[in-house]
């Protein structure tokens, strides 16, 4: 038995763990010291190396029975034959219809070297445009707003652990704590230390919840909300003119920009009263230090590129960026998000973040390459518009899907699905056969993250790496050895590795001299100094962790201001579609739940897509919660079980979109793309609601008893260990009459630096006793004493130190018979 660290697969942060590996199934714990997320883990990377071992895994390659026929059954095949298939179908794909009708179709969770790959297997074994990837519907609006005004696109210019050293944070558009749960320690730790934070959300999200101030405006109209907060700042005599002057240019196109948006007018746009605005702006502007965080509430909207810019206008009129614990970020979504951006999957990229159809930026590649620059193809679409052509005469014939579940998390997802069918060839690698998988031709079971070498870049800019603890299983190969074969198999095999670290040394001479320049990290550095921060040039002796001190990676070393005018969002509530929609992550899923659906914890936890409906909503189509509630768009429609709740905006309705089939929260989102970034509207479009028929929502999803569950992010202070206290009424829980219960499980966190004790009552006396250590998680697996019967009433109190105060996350779980 042997110990291993590596991170975990999940979400951008990137959280150290270490595997005890041997025989499988291995066993997993956090690194207590890693910085990032110093022994904490959310219950998603508590339970990875579930996959790793799961019954639905793919261990051989699938063919159709029937070549070219998709509605034949899979059956097993030799890697020769899979990959003889996949090879024909490209070549008969490219004769027939040119290089340019094969695509590939990449990941945000793919580490560098296997995205460095992808990108150069398109344009070199391939030769053709047409490759994107799904970090285009995360990160591409917050990217091009960087790229246009501060000269760099990496999330956070600083490291996570500034943030609990702000006194003031504005956070736009972020549930972090139930998106990246570990990260809330740190803005814990800053609330603790008396920093105020301001939470703009359009639902009352936990982490909304324990901010000092709420927004909650509109779906759509942050642009307007950024305008009206600069208007203000301008208006009060707030803006640091001293900086505006020495290190930014263009004042003058933000200024006038903002003219009309007085505070009245935003207020009737948005919805946020006139005294919020001045209240935010008498916490940002009088803090010592201060950020904006934006995300993807704010970001992936058809203005998302305006948003971002928008409210870095507001940072820099501030004069934040450059000040210590001070600046805008953007919080990376993706496990490598952040690196996946960086090295040429992009339909318009190359690595290092150089530019396709820039010159020089051809030569310096191709020439690491070994090909001639004229061989490598110009810029092609973005994903959706890649993705939206497929099969027609001016579209992608043969597609190559590789970390993406397309079919789920695709706007307007059932258009998406005919197109997918519409392919003479989709080839699709993946570790279960996803929604997507199961249109394939051909489809390739791949290495998991656990059984491959690499890095990833964390939101940070962190680089780290990614270390193999165990070997695949026997018939399962990684992506960069099934690259090479099947360029091998087109007679360009010379130009590629199937070795991790080979390609990572490529990927450092390729982004030599780039913006996101690699060329000073080595495996050995990153292991050693727990991740290297770019931008790393060979001999740079300036650590990268902390950007803008001196001056911004521009021309003339300004960061830019822009001019954001605003617009109405693209869909509007009519008639017809009289409610907004909006979607978002809950706490135990992740993007298109193909991995966190197979768990059976956090599928127990969060059975089946629900849509959250306030009661005045509901009180007016006559909907109860747990109805099952059809919503409609002008795309499609889905079915979702109705919870009532006033913390979603009486004209709103959100859904998680984490679940494929009737479920699909993706069949209504609106594919109306940003101008500049090519992102979808996934934030908000026109709704209806109604009542359907009796047919359940999807065969898997129904369960022979009915799951309750006591669970939520809360804020505590404790009063003493021996004083445990009620921590929310929702976590109390009264049997129904003619019912009996019985208690399956208790997971909890503790923030705190201290250790705190969840007592579960049974009508007001103790019942059991879950001590939490500091900074860590407990499951407990309950055995069934006794049946809870009828009218017995369950709550959950907490103890803790007297004036030690932190985030409590709770999950308990019960069955109702």
């Amino acid at each position: 038995m042997r110990t291993v660290k590596t991170h975990c697969p999940y979400c951008s942060l990137q959280c150290g763990i270490e595997l005890k590996a041997g025989d499988r199934p291995v066993t997993l714990q956090p690194q207590p010291d890693f910085p990032v997320n110093r022994g904490g883990l959310c219950s998603k990377g508590w339970t990875a190396a579930e996959l790793l071992d799961h019954p639905d895994r793919l261990l051989h390659p699938l063919v159709r029975e029937r070549d070219g026929d998709r509605t034949s059954p899979f059956r097993e095949a030799t890697w020769d034959e899979a990959l003889d298939r996949v090879v024909h179908g490209i070549q008969h794909a490219q004769e027939k219809y040119g290089v340019e009708s094969v695509g590939c179709f990449g990941g945000g969770g793919l580490t560098n070297e296997k995205a460095y790959t992808l990108g150069k297997f398109a344009r070199v074994a391939l030769r053709t445009p047409a490759i994107d990837y799904n970090g285009r519907w995360c990160m591409s609006s917050a990217a091009a707003a960087a790229n246009s005004m501060l000269g760099i696109d990496r999330g956070l210019p600083f490291p996570l652990e500034d943030i609990a050293q702000a006194e003031a944070v504005l956070l736009v558009g972020s549930n972090a704590a139930e998106t990246m749960p570990p990260a809330m320690q740190f803005f814990d730790q800053g609330r603790a230390g008396g920093a105020r934070h301001i939470v703009v959300d359009t639902r009352a999200t936990p982490t909304a919840r324990g901010s000092h101030l709420h927004l909650q405006p509109r779906p759509g109209t942050d642009l307007a909300l950024a305008n009206g907060l600069l208007h203000l700042a301008i208006r009060r005599g707030l803006v640091d003119q001293q900086y505006i002057d020495a290190r930014t240019t263009d004042w003058v196109k933000a200024r006038s920009g903002v003219n009309a948006f007085w505070p009245d007018r935003v207020e009737r746009i948005t919805g946020v009263p006139e005294s919020q605005l001045h209240e935010v702006l008498d916490i940002l502007a009088t803090a010592r230090s201060a950020m904006i965080l934006t995300a993807r509430g704010a970001e992936q909207h058809s203005a998302g590129t305006r948003t971002a810019q928008a409210f870095i206008n507001l940072a820099l009129a501030l004069g934040l960026p450059g000040r210590p614990f001070s600046g805008w970020g953007t919080l990376t979504g993706q496990g490598n998000g952040q690196g996946g951006r960086e090295h040429g999957q992009k339909a318009d990229q190359l690595p290092g973040y150089r530019k396709l159809d820039d010159p020089q930026a051809r030569r310096h590649v191709a020439g690491v390459w070994g090909v001639e620059p004229d061989e490598l193809p110009q810029p092609g679409l973005s994903a959706y518009e890649m993705l939206d052509r497929l099969g027609t005469a001016q579209g992608v014939r043969a597609l190559l899907v590789m970390a993406s579940n397309i079919a789920v998390s695709a706007p307007n997802a059932n258009h998406v699905q005919r197109r997918l069918q519409a392919l003479d060839l989709l080839v699709v690698s993946d570790i279960f056969l996803t929604e997507t998988a199961a249109l394939a031709d051909v489809v390739l079971p791949t290495a998991q993250w656990a059984e491959e070498e690499g890095t990833m870049t964390n939101l940070e800019g962190r680089i780290i790496r990614r270390r193999r603890a165990l070997p695949p299983p026997e018939n399962v190969r990684d992506d960069l050895t099934v690259l090479k074969q099947i360029s091998e198999r087109l007679s360009r095999g010379q130009y590629f590795s199937a070795d991790a670290e080979e390609v990572f040394e490529e990927l450092r001479e390729a982004s030599r001299g780039g913006i996101a320049d690699y060329s000073g990290v080595t495996y050995q550095a990153a292991e050693r100094e727990e991740g290297v921060f770019w931008p790393c040039p060979e001999g740079a002796e300036q650590d990268g962790r902390r950007l803008f001190t001196k001056s911004f990676p521009t021309m003339d070393g300004r960061a830019r201001f822009v001019r954001t005018d605003y617009r109405e969002p693209a869909e509007a509530a009519d008639a017809a579609y009289p409610y907004l929609l909006t979607t978002g992550r809950v706490m135990q899923h992740y993007q298109s739940g193909a991995q966190t659906r197979r768990v059976a914890s956090l599928r127990m936890a969060q059975p089946e897509a629900f849509a959250e409906i306030h009661p005045d909503l509901a009180r007016r189509n006559g909907i109860e919660s747990g109805d099952e509630v059809e919503l409609r768009t002008r795309r499609g429609s889905g079915v979702f079980r109705a919870r009532l709740t006033d913390t979603v905006r009486p004209d709103t309705i959100f859904v998680p979109f984490h679940w494929g089939g009737r479920s699909n929260a993706n069949a209504l989102t609106n594919p109306v793309l940003d101008q500049f970034s090519r992102m979808p509207a996934f934030k908000v479009c026109a709704v209806a609601i109604t009542r359907p028929g009796p047919n359940p929502i999807e065969e898997n999803n129904v369960m022979h008893s009915t799951p309750r569950f006591l669970q939520g992010v809360f804020g505590f202070a404790g009063q003493g260990l021996h004083k445990p206290q009620p921590v929310d009424p929702a976590l109390a829980f009264t049997v129904p009459a003619g019912k009996t219960a019985q208690a399956l499980y208790f997971r909890g966190g503790n923030s705190s630096a201290e250790l705190i004790t969840v007592v579960l009552t049974r009508d007001g006396r103790p019942m059991r006793y879950f001590p939490i250590g500091a900074r860590s998680d407990v499951h407990v697996p309950l055995r069934v004493v006794e049946d809870l019967v009828g009218g017995t009433v369950l709550e959950l109190h907490l103890a803790a130190p007297e004036e030690v105060e932190g985030t409590l996350v709770v999950d308990f779980g019960l069955v109702e018979v």
